[in-house]
């Protein structure tokens, strides 16, 4: 144990569920499980509800999802923007909070992503199958080796210093993704480059002259190629959980033996991949990367463009916002246990397609665009491998503030 550090038990070093006064029937932020992004620190308020019980919380605190699949998703999040300071949200939560003059809330956040706190959590889950949890008293008597209170300051600082930067990133990303779909709309729903020439009427409506009205089965075929394990002893299994909103969550790679029964399909640079299962949650992303070491479940449709559409320009109609409603739809509409489609399903969707060499025109135009989201994407996943490799190291000794700042600032 490096000097001037101490052992602790958890439960005298932080606030597990601390008191927090809030009026019943009268409104608060809230937020649930679903608001909390497993790549993100910080999470927001998605409404303004009345209370009517669940966790209570503060700006800065740290919302631990106690439930088994939501916690092995890594959903561990800092509370933000809560109006007046206070709000509330999921019973799935616990609530940590750093004690004044012991411990920093801001450390106590980067404490509770610990593999070991994580780790411990999950083996002392109980409950029944599938509905899992950890409880308040399970965390009591840990015990920890822990910095004191100014080394833990320094060491928030520096992986805080990291996800602001990723967050950031996410940020103009959206941005990006705004300004090309606003061009998107322009050409291809107003059709603001081709009003002063000829229209024709179509089964959805006036159209240029050359577009067509095509089925995304006469545009888009699903591919499916199962993994070759054989030259592999560690791949990367992407679950549908693991992409969301054109992000692959993870890039860590797990031995190829144990992994689950639906880890068998290959994906190739230029896929497109969509979960089948409730597309409202946008679980599809593009990969625009070498995936050779890319294994992913058998609940996602790999769709791949035909000849007369780019895949770019494909894989914007598939996530345009009408899309994904529409195929929620369908999904909600078909029996069985989740809301699911599968490519026959949404096959008979209808598009408007003008010719290659106008898809391409268009592409010219958004390829800077796409090009910087890649780059910051790219950016944030040597950003994020960073800071997972720190967070142990900093928060066990192994490594010191004083041995890395000057790197970090330097990536930053």
């Amino acid at each position: 144990m490096p000097q001037n550090w101490k052992t602790y038990k958890l439960s005298d070093f932080i606030h597990i569920n601390p008191l927090v006064k809030l009026k019943t029937n009268e409104k608060y932020s809230f937020i649930e499980m679903k608001d909390l992004d497993a790549n993100l620190k910080t999470v927001k308020p998605s409404d303004f509800k009345l209370l009517k019980g669940g966790a209570k919380f503060q700006n800065g605190d740290t919302l631990f999802a106690r439930i088994t699949p939501c916690l092995q998703n890594g959903k561990i999040c800092q509370a933000k923007d809560l109006q007046n300071n206070v709000g509330f949200g999921s019973t799935e939560f616990l609530v940590f909070r750093g004690k004044e003059g012991i411990s920093d809330t801001n450390f106590i956040y980067y404490l509770s992503r610990e593999p070991f706190v994580r780790q411990f959590a999950e083996a002392n889950m109980i409950g029944t199958s599938g509905r899992q949890r950890v409880a308040k008293e399970a965390f009591q008597n840990i015990k920890l080796d822990l910095p004191p209170l100014k080394e833990q300051t320094a060491i928030a600082s520096i992986l805080s210093a990291l996800d602001d930067k990723i967050e950031l990133n996410l940020q103009m990303n959206k941005t990006l993704e705004e300004m090309a779909m606003a061009l998107y709309k322009h050409w291809f729903v107003d059709f603001g480059p081709f009003q002063n020439g000829k229209f024709i009427d179509s089964e959805l409506g006036m159209i240029p002259e050359g577009w067509e009205v095509k089925r995304l089965d006469e545009v888009a075929h699903k591919k499916s190629e199962t993994f070759n394990f054989s030259s592999k002893e560690e791949v990367v299994f992407v679950n549908t959980g693991d992409v969301q909103e054109g992000r692959f969550l993870h890039s860590k790679k797990i031995s190829k033996n144990g992994l689950p029964g639906q880890a068998k399909k290959a994906i190739s640079k230029g896929d497109i991949l969509y979960s089948e299962i409730r597309p409202k949650n946008k679980r599809y992303a593009f990969v625009n990367f070498d995936s050779s070491d890319y294994v992913v479940s058998t609940k996602f449709m790999i769709i791949n463009p035909k000849s007369n559409i780019l895949n770019k320009l494909l894989y914007r109609i598939l996530t345009m916002q009408s899309t994904v409603d529409n195929f929620n739809s369908i999904a909600d509409g078909r029996s069985g246990t989740f809301p699911q489609i599968t490519f026959d399903a949404i096959a008979d969707m209808k598009l408007i397609l003008p010719s290659i060499n106008i898809q391409k025109e268009f592409q010219n135009i958004v390829s800077p665009l796409e090009l910087k989201q890649d780059e910051l994407y790219l950016e944030n996943q040597t950003l994020t491998t960073l800071r997972d490799t720190l967070l142990p190291k900093l928060i066990s000794g192994e490594v010191r503030v004083k041995d890395i700042e000057n790197q970090v600032a330097a990536i930053l």
